[in-house]
This record gives structure tokens, C-alpha cells and sequence, in this order.
């Protein structure tokens, strides 16, 4: 009985990470069709007795603001271009202030959330967690840096059922993915810590300022010359 359910559970295993690998080739050239984040959204709605718009338009690289794409880079994740999933520095550093108490910090790279938000649910389970590490994996693996961006724009929520970019630009401000300003791109990548509580479109002052530190640090990387070097990364 026991090598039966033996051979069961790596069967299972064989074939989750089989499908799992199939799914990120395939997302590394189709633009997958909504996330896993959407669907908890809807749930939620529907548990709520609140019903939710779901907004959501695909837009490919080069139709969304090299601003925006250096502004969430600023915001969310640095060292982007460098590491390869996960920023060790961050983890420790998170780890040293949870200990504290308090406050939970985080140290998600933007391919964790692209993980998340693209395959899993929300939790802090240490399953979550683990398959979280998985798919991280396989994206870095199989797919571009620029290819992780494109799909994070164009999944990350920004407000209560405003996903991607697009969607974002016109809920907030009235004007295309591509044709978001400096000032206007960085106030959006300023409420991706907090997106269902703080506004792009109304900032508090801790927005305000923190928008401000986001085009200094902008500046700091380069500006769009950032940009140059995700497009010829290192891919499988």
C-alpha cells in the first residue's frame, strides 16, 4: 500500500510539473487570457454579494509607457535586471524586521508577483510559498526579463478589478497605457504596495511622496537606457 501511494504522489508530481512547464512556454509568447488574481477577485464578489467589473486589455511591450516600466522597476524591484527570481538581500532584510514584530515587510521580486498573481491564490501558506518558488523558477528560466514585465503591466491590479496597465491609464487618468507621463506612471507604480487602498488618481501625501522618491530613483537608473538591457536578456 505504501509503495502504491508512493507511486501515486510522483506520478502526480511528475505530471504537475509537466503541465506547469507547458503553461510557461506557452505564456512565454501567448499573453495569458486573465490570472488566478482575477478569479479570486470574482469569488470574492460573489461571497461579498458585491459585484465587481473585471477590466482588463492586453497591451504588448511596446505599446505600454517606458515610463511605467521604469517607474514599477524603481518601486517594486531594483535589482530586476540582476537577480534571478529572488533578491537574497531583501529576503534577509525582511526576515531581520518580521522578527521585530510589528509590521510584515516583504521582499517579493516582480517575478514572485508575476508568479502569484499569474498561478496561484493569495495566502502566506508555506505551499503558497513553495509553488510561489516554483513558477519563479521556471519563468526566469524560460522566459525573458523584458517578457516578465510585459506580463506583470498587464496583470498587476491597481485598483479594486482594474488589471494591467491599460486599464489602469484609463481608470486613473484618462489616456492610453503609452501615453502615461513620468508624473503620472510613477504616481501608479507608488500605490502597487497598497493598490486597493491608495489611489493614483487622488494620492494621499504619502503617496504624493513617495511618487516624488520614485522619479528621483528613475532618474538614478538610467531612464529608459535601463531599459536596453532587458531586451537582449538572457533567456532559455
Amino acid at each position: 500500500m505504501l509503495r502504491f501511494l508512493f507511486n501515486r504522489v510522483v506520478k502526480a508530481l511528475f505530471w504537475f510539473a509537466a503541465a506547469s512547464v507547458v503553461l510557461v512556454l506557452i505564456f512565454r509568447w501567448v499573453p495569458p487570457p486573465g490570472t488566478a488574481l482575477m478569479v479570486e477577485r470574482k469569488i470574492e464578489s460573489w461571497t461579498d454579494g458585491q459585484p465587481i467589473d473585471l477590466q482588463r486589455t492586453w497591451q504588448p511591450w511596446d505599446k505600454i509607457s517606458n515610463d511605467l516600466k521604469v517607474a514599477v522597476i524603481a518601486g517594486e524591484d531594483q535589482k530586476f535586471a540582476e537577480h534571478w527570481g529572488f533578491d537574497v538581500d531583501a529576503i534577509q532584510a525582511a526576515l531581520a524586521h518580521n522578527e521585530l514584530g510589528g509590521s510584515v515587510r516583504g521582499a517579493s521580486t516582480l517575478s514572485q508577483q508575476v508568479s502569484k498573481n499569474l498561478f496561484l491564490w493569495s495566502g502566506r501558506s508555506w505551499l503558497r510559498k513553495g509553488l510561489e518558488a516554483w513558477f519563479t523558477g521556471l519563468i526566469e528560466v524560460f522566459w525573458s526579463k523584458q517578457r516578465i514585465l510585459e506580463v506583470y503591466l498587464n496583470s498587476v491590479e491597481w485598483d479594486d478589478g482594474v488589471f494591467g496597465a491599460e486599464a489602469a491609464a484609463r481608470h486613473h487618468f484618462g489616456v492610453s497605457a503609452g501615453g502615461l507621463s513620468m508624473q503620472q506612471a510613477s504616481y501608479l507604480a507608488a500605490v502597487l504596495p497598497n493598490p486597493r487602498q491608495w489611489s493614483a488618481s487622488h494620492p494621499s501625501s504619502y503617496v504624493a511622496r513617495r511618487a516624488g522618491w520614485i522619479r528621483q530613483q528613475m532618474r538614478q537608473l538610467g531612464g529608459d537606457e535601463y531599459l536596453v538591457g532587458l531586451n537582449h536578456s538572457r533567456t532559455f
